[in-house]
């Protein structure tokens, strides 16, 4: 008999570069499909999912309000580049045989559900894989806040988010050859320390709604699965440690 699965429900948090695999814009359709089906292997396990996804890919809200757009347009226009990814990553989760919703924060019933937490909820208890697009329909707000936002929402046990190196560090690790890897983090220490994990409201939203936030690689195959079972190489985030300060810096995998 299986044993039962470290946690209930969990986020999903994807960069939309995530998504590029090699390429440098768009969507790759081997590496939304690999991470599919990882999806897919979580699921299996007994694991509630659900996903926020950025838009980085094919338009970055900040990068666009630097090139002369007006800010809050730059970041609807980076809202509208979520629900493309999120109908992406939809087709390639039916693909493995899941059972999924879209949920947008910007209605647009053709495409998609509105987002209704208590209609996400459902969806969730009956095994359903929800996406949630648009980030929190708000300009000035990153789909990191997002992420946490929904996980606080959808009484996640655990928001995992997904990026090109293998946790969190203290500087670039493709920069610096002698960057620090962290291996586990509290709340304050991400906020003291100024890593640029993820944006200050998604990591305080998280504290205050004691949501833990583990950082891996999406690019190494199986992570996902792998982290969810406590295995591999990644950064966990949760509430202040025995010991107070600084004792988190390690360089090797737990």
């Amino acid at each position: 008999m299986d044993p039962a699965p470290r946690y209930r429900r969990v986020l999903l948090k994807l960069s939309g570069e995530a998504l590029m695999g090699a390429q440098s814009y768009g969507i790759e359709p081997d590496t939304i499909g690999r991470i599919a089906k990882e999806v897919a292997e979580v699921r299996a396990s007994g694991v509630e999912v659900c996903l926020v996804v950025g838009g980085g890919n094919i338009f970055r809200g900040v990068a666009g309000a630097a090139a002369g757009i007006e800010r809050a347009s730059a970041d609807y226009m980076g809202m509208l580049a979520t629900v493309i990814n999120a109908l992406a990553l939809q087709s390639a989760l039916e693909e493995q045989g899941l059972q999924t919703r879209v949920q947008s924060a910007i209605p647009m019933s053709t495409v998609c559900e509105p987002y209704i937490r208590r209609r996400a909820i459902r969806h969730l208890e009956r095994g359903r894989v929800v996406i949630f697009a648009a980030g929190t329909g708000n300009p000035f707000f990153t789909t990191d806040t997002a992420a946490a936002l929904r996980a606080s929402e959808m009484h996640c046990d655990l928001l995992l988010k997904g990026t090109k190196v293998d946790g969190v560090y203290d500087s670039d690790p493709k920069l610096n050859s002698e960057a620090k890897r962290f291996e586990s983090l509290n709340y304050l220490e991400v906020l003291a320390k100024d890593l640029k994990v993820m944006d200050a409201p998604a990591i305080s939203l998280a504290r205050e709604n004691a949501i833990p936030i583990l950082v891996f690689s999406i690019q190494n195959g199986g992570a996902f699965a792998d982290a969810i079972a406590g295995k591999g190489r990644f950064t966990l985030i949760e509430e202040q440690r025995a010991g107070g300060l600084g004792n988190g810096e390690q360089g090797e995998a737990r």
